[in-house]
Formats: structure tokens, C-alpha cells, sequence
């Protein structure tokens, strides 16, 4: 199985990136997978992709793709392909709406930088097995607009006792920090986990990222 991981910043680059690409290339020579770590956005071509099983992104701002290139990454997925979103591939193409649509979201602020609770809604999931019904977690919390639970399947969210919901801004107060769905005859998978670069180093956050790809690639479901 082969993997691109895009981790371009257009906007705020993440301290956490090199740690990523270390990870993600170790949890590949683990499991026989091929990792390709990438800045560079003329990786993004319909030719190119089809080399691939899943693209990754752990970008940030509006990325300056083309029409061409915007089409060739939802025929990757609509086609049966997979993309892997990593903390805040939801912090980017803002311009794009069928990105958000693709993804499930966007990021709407990070009220909360200390450690919360997760209440894992789904502990049969490979990407959430490992972590029992319920977990603490130091990390920088993402909200999110356009993100509807009706249209994915959520696998973790925050336990609203660990947070001062006062510095929320979704009136439903319901703040997941992970999900996937179909799209097409593809598959998407977000985690929202990821920005403290000591997270990287966890055994457990690399059994949660390689739970993450086996379900995109179908290896577990």
C-alpha cells in the first residue's frame, strides 16, 4: 500500500510536522506500507495519484491548487481511493467548498489548549479501539463549522465536564474530534489529535493513526 502525505502550510506552520513524517514513515516500515512525506504541491496531479492508496493532509491555509488539481483529489476518493485528514487538515482550503464537504468540516478556533476527556463513541472502531470508552488527552482542541454528526459517523468527542463551554462556539455544544464516512465509493477519516509534538511518540497515538489508515484502506473495518 502506498501513501502520500501532503504537509504544505500555506498559513501557520505546525511544529508537530517533522515529528509526523518521522512517524508516519516508522508506523509504515511497520506495517509494509510505502510513505511519501511532501511539501510540494505538484505531487497533487491525477497521473501522480493514481500511484496511490491513500493522500493525507496535514495542511494549513488556502492551498493554491488548480481547477484540475482540485477535481483529480475528489476523483481519488469518489473513485474508491482513500484521504487520511491529521489535526488540522481542517485548517485549510477555505476557498474550496467541496473540500469541506469532502472532509466533514473546518476548523472554527482552538478555545481549549489544556487536558480534556474524550469520550470515545465508537470502541470497535480500529482507529478508536485502543482507547477504551474514555481518555485524557493534552492537546489543542479544535471546534468546527459545517460539521454535522448526521452526516458522518463519529468516533470520539469531548466530555463537555472537561471544558469551560463557555468559550465554545457551537450551540449544539457537540465538539468531536474525529469521524469518517464514505464518500463516493472512497473513504474519509479525520482525527482532530495531533498538534503537541510529544504526541508523536506515543505508542498509543501511533496504534490510533495506523487504526486510522487501515480503516481508510480497508484493511479493518
Amino acid at each position: 500500500m502506498n501513501i502520500l502525505f501532503l504537509r504544505h502550510s500555506a498559513g501557520f506552520e505546525h511544529s508537530y510536522l517533522p515529528d509526523a513524517e518521522v512517524a508516519l514513515k516508522a508506523i509504515g516500515k511497520k506495517n509494509g506500507w510505502r510513505v511519501l512525506t511532501t511539501h510540494r504541491l505538484d505531487r497533487i496531479s491525477a497521473e501522480n495519484l493514481e500511484k496511490f492508496d491513500i493522500l493525507a493532509f496535514a495542511t494549513t491555509g488556502n492551498l493554491p491548487f488548480t481547477d484540475e488539481q482540485k477535481t483529480a483529489i475528489l476523483d481519488f476518493v469518489r473513485n474508491g481511493k482513500s484521504f487520511l485528514g491529521i489535526h488540522n487538515a481542517t485548517d485549510t482550503c477555505y476557498d474550496w467548498p467541496e473540500y469541506g464537504e469532502m472532509l466533514g468540516g473546518w476548523f472554527n478556533g482552538h478555545p481549549w489548549h489544556h487536558e480534556v476527556g474524550i469520550i470515545v463513541e465508537d470502541t470497535n472502531h480500529p482507529a478508536t479501539k485502543m482507547l477504551g470508552d474514555y481518555f485524557r488527552v493534552t492537546d489543542e482542541i479544535y471546534t468546527f463549522k459545517n460539521y454535522d454528526r448526521n452526516k458522518t459517523h463519529v468516533l470520539m468527542r469531548i466530555d463537555n465536564e472537561t471544558v469551560d463551554l463557555e468559550k465554545g462556539n457551537r450551540e449544539d455544544n457537540d465538539y468531536a474530534m474525529g469521524w469518517c464516512h464514505e464518500y463516493g465509493k472512497g473513504r474519509v477519516m479525520y482525527t482532530a489529535l495531533g498538534h503537541p509534538d510529544a504526541l508523536w511518540h506515543e505508542d498509543w497515538f501511533h496504534a490510533h493513526i495506523t487504526g486510522c489508515i487501515k480503516w481508510a484502506a480497508r484493511l479493518e473495518n
